[in-house]
């Protein structure tokens, strides 16, 4: 489906920071810009698939190279 360019680091801190901001969102139910807190759908997401399209659309892959 998606090209794999987000390596095993970079997807653990994906991850772990998605779920922070999710966890915040729903530990802060009475803060202001609660809502803010859903950006880590993003991290998590692109975590998840091991695939970010901004990375695809600026070149970029933290995966390690195939060897042949």
């Amino acid at each position: 489906m998606f090209k794999t360019n987000v390596g095993n680091i970079d997807r653990i801190l994906r991850i772990v920071l998605g779920l922070a901001l999710l966890a915040g969102f729903f530990m802060n139910a009475d803060a202001t810009y609660r809502w803010a807190y859903l950006i880590g759908i993003v991290p998590l997401a692109t975590g998840l698939m091991r695939s970010c399209p901004l990375y695809s659309i600026l070149g970029v892959s933290t995966c390690p190279m195939k060897k042949s």
